[in-house]
């Protein structure tokens, strides 16, 4: 609030106010209707009209007119809602300080944009008639002063256009002047040559001579220049081919022992850590950001806390967090065991996760330095090609000069330093004398409690204090507020200007790429039947080559065929293959005779195999009956029946 009050004061010593009799004493002390007088003069001065006696207005009358002016000028109130502004025009037409003080200071402070507004809305706020009274005479005239209007906005945007970029007229008459002048020194140099060359024989043979030379000297300047220019194109040819090699010598190297499944691993690798960065990230730094804005916004909507809602939210915080505190405790008396793992997974998971976000932190900040590094080397190596091929080189007498310069500068350096040395010097005997100040502040405030403990007032001084501290707080608050929002309207309206300023430098760009569109379509329709044309050239290409392969192969086959020899004959694919069907055809009776007699003697065949198997069984039944007595006599009868059977055999 001092800071607040000693803004305006100073303010209206200044010109076109000049009350230079007034200071933070007296300012304050004034009586609310001087100070409705003070704000009334502040508002005639930003609207351009005369200054009003408000012992000569009625208080309706005065209050509607600031609070027109206020909603012109787009002054933020506090709170918007009707009982807040009705409880504020109440107070502003009783003088109170907290709703003037904030009027001045804006008005005070933004007194050249809040003219330039007030004079706008003099000729841009509209009149509303109302529908009835709206016939054909006055909806022509209301169309005439809408059209008006329109004007009024294009010529005061093209004045503003012209006052920024039109040169004062005093300069124009100064470069004027500056030109005269050298007019007339040239002028009387070219009298005094004239006079000198008068009677010089073959007066205008030397002149055409020195006319020569001048224009063969102007011609040497010229091709030295175009050789300079050469030479640095040619320098700057080489160092970009240099460039180029190194960039290909480094890619060659990246690329050695790099195989596809590296390349693979690697992509994949930054994708991962792209998709953590898109997916996790960045949309919880988002969401966090989100919710300090809403916090925020919370905040400047709301008045300002006095210390009994900031102890009731105090106590109210102490509370939540004592329950969650008893809530953890019946949770670790329970000791459950499954939840003692997961504890521990969890905090497991919790480690592993802030690891994983503090190193895509780092991360990310790697990335931005890497891309402001890459910006900055892309800056320099083109600020070095622009000196190199403007051909700036410093020669000796500019690095002498450059020399003196750098002396001068450290010189001033020098100064600098030890300026800044006493001000060190300055500061540590500053922050002695701050802290036996505040000794001395501590021990008067301590006199002070006992002195409002005695008068049974205590804590008067610390709640005033905090008073005092929660206002200014509030008042900064506010101003901060307003300049956001002239802020965010100056920057939409610089957007628009830009929007509009590209759109129309883009028209004719545009108008040109209409054609070349329309070409570009024809073009890239006529490439494509060129391919298409092309594709089908290849293919009845190969189509004929087929075709002639396949005719030398019947030339040469209609040819062995045709010859005497047997050996060519042999070599004729028709032999050939006749042979191998003959083959076939004679290995196929061999098989099909094989299985007739197979299919003959199945029957007898299957007959003796079951005749094998019963004897098998019954052989088996006698030597489990008989296993150790009849051994012998089963084997030898088992071997004559052999040998007296060997007329029939088993064949398979």
């Amino acid at each position: 609030m001092s800071d607040q009050l000693r803004y305006i004061v100073e303010e209206l010593k200044k010109e076109p106010f000049n009350r230079k009799n007034i200071n933070l004493i007296t300012f304050d002390d004034q009586s609310p209707i001087q100070l409705l007088q003070v704000l009334s003069d502040v508002f005639a001065e930003i609207s351009g009209q005369g200054k009003v006696d408000l012992r000569n207005e009625e208080p309706g009358a005065t209050v509607n007119r600031m609070m027109s002016l206020l909603r012109v000028l787009k002054y933020k109130f506090p709170n918007p809602d009707p009982q807040s502004m009705k409880n504020y025009v109440n107070q502003l037409i009783k003088g109170d300080k907290s709703v003037i003080y904030p009027i001045l200071h804006w008005a005070l402070q933004k007194m050249p944009e809040l003219k330039k507004r007030a004079y706008l809305a003099r000729f841009l706020v509209k009149i509303e008639i109302p529908l009835e009274y709206r016939d054909d005479p006055v909806n022509e005239i209301y169309e005439q002063y809408d059209e008006l209007l329109d004007t009024f906005k294009q010529n005061h945007k093209a004045v503003e256009e012209l006052r920024k970029s039109v040169l004062s007229v005093s300069e124009i008459k100064k470069d004027i002047s500056h030109m005269e002048e050298e007019k007339d020194q040239l002028e009387k140099r070219i009298r005094k040559m004239q006079k000198r060359i008068e009677g010089i024989k073959d007066y205008e043979k030397m002149l055409n001579v020195a006319r020569e030379l001048r224009k063969a000297k102007e011609e040497e300047s010229k091709y030295s220049s175009q050789y300079l220019d050469q030479n640095n194109q040619l320098r700057q040819a080489e160092q970009k081919l240099q460039r180029i090699q190194r960039q290909l010598k480094d890619m060659q190297q990246a690329a050695v022992g790099m195989t596809p499944e590296v390349l693979i691993d690697k992509i994949e690798e930054e994708n991962r850590v792209n998709y953590y960065l898109c997916n996790d990230k960045l949309p919880k730094e988002i969401a966090s950001s989100k919710k300090l804005k809403e916090d925020l916004e919370k905040v400047l909507i709301e008045p300002a806390m006095s210390k009994s809602d900031l102890d009731a939210i105090n106590n109210e915080i102490s509370s939540v967090t004592a329950e969650v505190n008893g809530l953890i405790e019946k949770r670790m008396v329970r000791n459950d065991p499954i939840d003692d793992k997961l504890a521990i997974f969890r905090q497991q998971a919790s480690i592993m996760s802030a690891k994983k976000e503090d190193i895509a932190n780092k991360l990310q900040k790697a990335m931005e330095n890497l891309s402001s590094y890459e910006n900055e080397c892309k800056r320099k190596s083109e600020l070095l090609n622009g000196l190199k091929a403007s051909g700036t080189v410093m020669k000796g007498d500019e690095f002498k000069v450059y020399v003196n310069k750098l002396r001068g500068k450290s010189n001033v350096y020098k100064k600098k330093r030890q300026d800044l040395a006493e001000i060190r010097a300055e500061h540590g005997v500053l922050a002695r004398t701050e802290e036996v100040l505040k000794n001395r502040n501590e021990s008067i405030e301590s006199v002070m409690t006992n002195i409002e403990t005695k008068k049974g007032v205590s804590g008067y001084f610390d709640t005033q204090e905090e008073l005092e501290k929660v206002s200014s707080m509030k008042s900064e608050i506010d101003d901060i507020k307003n300049k956001t929002l002239n802020d965010i309207s100056e920057m939409v309206q610089k957007l628009n200007i830009t929007i509009n300023r590209k759109k129309s430098a883009l028209a004719p760009i545009i108008k040109e790429l209409r054609p070349l569109r329309q070409e570009c379509q024809e073009v890239r329709v006529y490439r494509e039947e060129c391919a298409n044309e092309e594709g089908r050239y290849h293919y009845l290409n190969c189509m004929m080559k087929t075709i002639k392969l396949q005719q030398q192969r019947l030339s040469s086959e209609l040819k062995s065929y045709i010859a005497n020899e047997a050996a060519e004959k042999k070599k004729s694919l028709r032999d050939v293959y006749g042979r191998k069907i003959q083959e076939q055809e004679n290995l196929g009776k061999g098989l099909k005779e094989k299985q007739k007699s197979v299919k003959e003697g199945y029957s007898l065949n299957m007959k003796q195999m079951k005749m094998w198997k019963d004897l098998t069984q019954l052989i088996e039944c006698k030597r489990q009956c008989e296993p150790s007595a009849a051994q012998e006599n089963i084997n030898s009868g088992f071997n004559n029946a052999v040998i007296n059977e060997t007329a029939d055999h088993l064949v398979l």
